[in-house]
């Protein structure tokens, strides 16, 4: 997503650079306009009667797990459904690669007579500037990920990495995504020897992010994985020929790793971003709930792990 430039909205999309912009954003995107706007009584579910909305209207990604997929199998479709029954409306999602340009083709989107394809991202970073972002609604972090009894047990904190003896901390085949926070992570600690790159922006629609987990981390072909949260704990859990173990990592100096996550509409729809922050903050024990069934790591203001 972007204009000109990479727009992923997930933080596994995102260079070390604009992630700290992005997150000063505090990382894993904005143009205004839409003249009716959803009014949402306050303790009521029904839609205001000045409202035009006739549907909830997610702008998701066909096929990116554990996130969404036109299946309605991930976690920002089970949302978008929960506050869709909430407000008494149908789902109707405009699905896009969530590659390059993706705001400007989907949250953006209008040809002249017609109207936005959908009003709502269901994930970006908290202080994203392609969109207008609401108020977070989970914090997470990116997270390293290894077989149980490869020669890793010991592995409980970032640190603990660093501390292997040298002949086995330096075997070590690492797979990241590239420009993501945990190339800058291996470069600080003097491990980018140990890096295998993957291509975070791929142009085969085909390639999803949690490859790096579901198949060369499972096959033996790299050691360990390190990637966002959310996609570390969904593919892990997913994997059945070997157990993953998921450590989540903590932010350090000059290495940004954990992220809060917002939902963005477009910029000017006041009433619009009012009413789901509204519903984030009415309904986030259901939120965390879904959340955690997709095995979503996720970390309190003060970025410890909460349980």
């Amino acid at each position: 997503m972007n204009d000109g430039r990479a727009e992923g909205v997930h933080p596994w999309h995102r260079s070390p650079a604009s992630a700290s912009q992005a997150a000063s954003f505090a990382l894993l995107r904005a143009a205004a306009r839409m003249s009716a706007v959803l009014a949402l009584a306050i303790g009521s579910s029904a839609v205001g009667a000045e409202d035009a909305r006739t549907a909830f209207r997610p702008c998701i990604d066909p096929s990116n797990l554990p996130f969404a997929n036109t299946q309605g199998e991930g976690f920002e479709n089970r949302i978008a459904d929960l506050f869709a029954k909430k407000l008494g409306l149908p789902v109707q999602s405009y699905a896009f690669p969530q590659r390059m340009n993706f705001i400007r083709n989907t949250l953006r989107y209008k040809l002249p007579g017609e109207d936005f394809r959908c009003d709502i991202v269901m994930s970006v970073p908290s202080g994203y500037d392609q969109a207008w972002a609401t108020s977070p609604y989970y914090r997470s972090t990116y997270a390293l990920v290894y077989a149980k009894g490869k020669g890793l047990d010991q592995v409980k904190t970032g640190t603990d990495l660093f501390a292997l003896p040298s002949e086995r901390r330096n075997k070590l085949i690492i797979g990241i995504h590239d420009r993501s926070p945990a190339s800058a992570w291996l470069v600080k600690h003097g491990l980018e020897g140990q890096a295998k790159p993957y291509q975070m922006l791929s142009p085969n629609p085909d390639t999803y992010p949690g490859e790096i987990i579901e198949k060369d981390l499972a096959e033996g072909k790299i050691d360990v994985a390190i990637v966002w949260g959310p996609i570390a704990g969904y593919y892990a859990k997913r994997v059945r020929n070997v157990d993953l173990v998921v450590v989540p990592l903590k932010s350090e100096p000059g290495v940004k790793f954990d992220y809060e996550i917002a939902m963005g509409v477009r910029y000017g729809e006041r009433e619009w971003k009012e009413t789901i922050e509204k519903l984030i903050a009415e309904n986030q024990p259901a939120i965390t709930a879904i959340l955690r069934e997709y095995s979503v790591p996720l970390l309190n203001e003060r970025g410890e792990t909460i349980d």
